[in-house]
Order: C-alpha cells, then structure tokens, then sequence
C-alpha cells in the first residue's frame, strides 16, 4: 500500500530501521506515535502526545489513531489465522 501512496523505498528501508530522522515533523510525530501505540499496547506518554498534537487536530488524532488500531487489528487477525502475506 505504502508503494502505491509513492513511499520510496529508502523511506520503507528507514521505517523498518526505526530510523526516522528523514521524516519531517508531522510524519515522524505520527509514526514515532504510531510504534508507541503499536509496540506498548496502545500506552501513550504525554510527550509524545504533545508531539503530535503540535501537527494534527484533535479530529486528525482521532482519525490516525483509528487507521493504527485498524492495521494492528488486521495484522493480529492475519496472524492468528496464519494467512501469508501478500505484495
């Protein structure tokens, strides 16, 4: 999906590092919250919050939160049934 968007793939390589320095502010604020939320079980500290509350609306928040909790959801369910990845 991300190829489809026009991630470069240096871009893809870099999220996958967790290297996230080439992103500019609001893209790095949602994916640094994106891995707190993913990789700490949804847990959120109020810096990181800020962080992104300096880029996005309340309304934005609540719509990137929604697509986070939805692919971790899919990811979770794919797992479980052990359905192989596609490209």
């Amino acid at each position: 999906m991300a190829r489809r968007l026009k991630v470069t793939e240096e871009q893809l390589s870099a999220v996958a590092r967790d290297d996230l320095a080439g992103f500019d502010g609001a893209w790095r604020a949602a994916l640094e919250y994106a891995n707190d939320v993913t990789r700490q079980g949804g847990v959120v500290g109020d810096d990181r919050f800020a962080a992104l509350a300096g880029h996005f609306t309340t309304e934005q928040i609540v719509e990137v939160t929604a697509v986070i909790a939805l692919f971790n959801y899919f990811n979770r369910f794919a797992k479980g049934l052990n359905i192989p990845v596609t490209l």
